[in-house]
């Protein structure tokens, strides 16, 4: 039952997941390109290395050889998943899995060619003349993304030509990894956004949890909440399309289906990660029986689950609006923490950025339920009273 678990990618939501794993007596090593990471805080034993170096994630492999492999970033050398997986580690969801979805070139592909999911028209460009050649085919505005990249980095919404060559900037300079390409969205007029996390079990049928509304500003998570308004026809049009492209992918994990939703078009796929989603972090707030990360624990570990919606809840994010290299200070937690139903989880990152993400706050409705903008106005309330502050 005891299982040594390499996690890749020590974040807050690998945090989560380590807690998780600790309570179910599970022996976790956390990695990470830097000291101290959130994950490392809870976990066994910790490894600070590059992850996109080959050498260095074999030697990591190779000196603690563990049972399975938990990836929680994009930015890992992927194909290396392929060796480890033929030696008989479990990787989570799947080697592929890992390997197509840190590539929106090979995801996209996978869902719009292969599998004939409705998404926005799109092109790829290599160089500034490729991107001004595809934007001109798919209309203004656009959307302009790294092929390799997290959290919304290097992510422009484009609304004339003039913008294109700062949107190529920006996205070369903010990819992950060596490569120097983007691709070219068609914008889709939508009315809502939704993430659907979506189960895939070793022996068992694929679950859904019940659906998460999000609210995105340059392409990171601000604010989620669940569950999220949604026709009975939308929700079982993108539950049809999680199931399709999870099972292409294969493996047992928890998945974050992005999707769009419009009145008059109806259910667009976005993306897809094959692990916690940030904007499921609403689950901490007791919507369900069983929290994003519980759910990806057990379906790795093959154990029985079942998934009940208990109540409504939603969450919205404290970020940092300055640069430093020391472990920040709170101010303002006695007052979020006032508020009714509300709780606040401080990840423990050890530098700040600006706009990086420091901290949540999540609420949930009582048994006399409240409505959905309730609960998100009071999230938002309580992130907007914690202020990140420099240490003095």
């Amino acid at each position: 039952m005891i299982h040594k678990i390499m996690l890749l990618g020590s974040g807050e939501l690998g945090k989560e997941f380590v807690i998780a794993a600790k309570r179910m007596g599970q022996y976790v090593i956390a990695c990470d390109s830097y000291k101290n990471a959130p994950a490392m805080q809870v976990a066994d034993e910790c490894e600070v290395f590059n992850m996109l170096d080959g050498d260095a994630l074999d030697s990591a492999v190779k000196k603690h050889n563990p049972d399975i492999i938990v990836p929680e970033i994009e930015a890992i050398r992927t194909e290396r998943l392929y060796d480890y997986e033929k030696s008989g580690i479990q990787v989570v969801p799947s080697a592929k899995a890992a390997n197509f979805t840190m590539n929106r070139k090979a995801i996209r592909d996978l869902a719009a060619k292969e599998l004939g999911l409705k998404t926005a028209k799109y092109r790829y460009a290599k160089t500034l003349e490729e991107l001004k050649d595809a934007a001109n085919e798919i209309g203004f505005p656009c959307v302009i993304k790294p092929l390799m990249s997290s959290s919304g980095k290097g992510q422009s919404i484009i609304k004339s030509a003039d913008d294109l060559e700062n949107a190529w900037d920006y996205a070369v300079t903010k990819s992950r990894g060596d490569l120097v390409e983007v691709i070219i969205e068609e914008f889709i007029k939508f009315d809502s956004e939704i993430t659907l996390l979506t189960v895939t079990q070793k022996n068992g049928k694929t679950l859904f949890c019940a659906p998460i509304g999000h609210v995105q500003k340059s392409g990171d998570y601000r604010e989620s909440y669940q569950p999220a308004p949604i026709s009975d026809a939308h929700l079982a049009e993108a539950q049809d399309m999680a199931e399709k492209v999870t099972k292409s992918l294969s493996g047992a994990g928890i998945w974050g289906v992005e999707f769009f939703l419009s009145k008059e078009n109806g259910v667009y796929f976005s993306e897809l990660s094959p692990r916690p989603h940030d904007t499921g972090m609403v689950t901490l707030a007791g919507t369900q029986n069983l929290n994003e990360f519980e759910l990806h624990l057990r379906t790795i570990l093959g154990l029985p689950i079942s998934i009940q919606q208990f109540r409504a809840g939603a969450s919205a994010v404290v970020l940092t609006d300055f640069d430093a290299e020391v472990v920040p200070e709170y101010t303002g937690v006695e007052e979020a923490l006032s508020l009714k139903n509300t709780d606040i989880r401080i990840f423990g990152k050890p530098f700040t950025r600006k706009n990086r993400r420091m901290a949540v706050a999540l609420t949930y409705s009582d048994k006399d339920e409240e409505d959905i903008q309730t609960l998100r106005d009071r999230a938002i309330k309580a992130a907007n009273l914690v202020k990140v502050i420099e240490h003095k």
